[in-house]
């Protein structure tokens, strides 16, 4: 049981950050910087971005921006997902722990090379009206979409499973605006119920869609290429992903709640016990959030979570 254990360990390691041995260098290198950066203890990002609902988060946000054939047509066209998934979400994983964590300038570089990767990932896709549409990975629009993907399912996915946002879901929403600033995102929402709007505004704007590539990609992201060890509980946390979304989204991505077996567990309930696992195997504060707390004690700040 131990040795299981420990192979379990190595491996949800080794998923989240590429490296199963030791914490990834750019964690550590979080540590530098001469100003506290754009997010503090105490806000409502760290409460979010801290937590385990992330884990979950991650799965909604790659369903929702799924249903964007601009973004879809990006990731298929432009990148190796398939050959290098883990690759992919350690990059990912990479790019909101520096703007959560990371000085200013380091948040700034970051989502300036993450910019510069998608200054190729061009082309068009055939829109639902039948004509050609152009899309930009860096176009402010179809980024306005990824980012309210990304801010509804985070926050979503912690009002079920996570703990206290100070401030409220508005501070959440108002502070991740940043990363959407950094972006390019233009005027991004401030308040949950701004967010909604917009959502609401996509939903009828005919632009989303469910089609076959769309079937194609949730199927991929359901049966993710994890280690065998990992599936079991990632199964549970697809579950739960699939319960966080908003029913219109759950139609038209073709999905339901799953059975948890014979007799399943609640997927909530499900979801949860995963989560309280991984938290148990990766301790209460990962390492991006340590460099963070030892560069601003270097800076004479408080790292109170108050």
């Amino acid at each position: 049981m131990r040795t299981f254990l420990r192979k379990w360990q190595e491996e949800l390691k080794k998923t989240f950050t590429g490296r199963s041995d030791a914490p990834p260098d750019w964690a550590l290198r979080l540590e530098d910087g001469d100003d506290p950066g754009y997010h503090l203890p105490g806000s409502a990002v760290w409460a979010v971005h801290g937590s385990m609902s992330p884990i979950v988060a991650g799965i909604r946000t790659l369903l929702m921006q799924s249903l964007h054939p601009g973004a879809l047509a990006g990731v298929h066209e432009h990148s190796n997902f398939r050959d290098d998934p883990l690759g992919r979400l350690a990059h990912t994983i990479r790019w909101i722990f520096t703007v959560t964590y990371g000085s200013r300038e380091a948040a700034e570089e970051a989502s300036g090379r993450v910019r510069r990767l998608h200054a190729p990932v061009q082309g068009t896709y055939h829109a639902n009206d039948g004509g050609a549409r152009s899309y930009s990975a860096n176009d402010p629009r179809l980024g306005s979409w990824i980012h309210l993907a990304f801010t509804d399912a985070f926050l979503a996915s912690h009002k079920l499973w996570g703990g206290r946002i100070p401030g409220g879901p508005d501070a959440y929403v108002g502070e991740w605006a940043q990363a959407g600033r950094l972006m390019g995102v233009d005027r991004p929402p401030l308040t949950e119920s701004a967010m909604r709007d917009e959502l609401d505004r996509w939903y009828r704007s005919g632009e989303l869609r469910a089609d076959e590539r769309v079937a194609e990609t949730v199927d991929f992201i359901r049966n993710a290429p994890l280690h065998p060890i990992l599936r079991p509980g990632y199964r549970i946390l697809f579950a739960g992903a699939v319960y966080s979304l908003e029913p219109r989204y759950r139609e038209m991505l073709g999905l339901s709640v799953p059975r948890l077996g014979p007799f399943p567990l609640p997927v909530r309930l499900a979801t949860k016990a995963v989560l309280g696992v991984v938290r148990l195997a990766l301790g209460p504060r990962g390492p991006s959030e340590l460099a963070a707390r030892a560069r601003l004690r270097r800076l004479g700040l408080s790292v109170a979570d108050a």
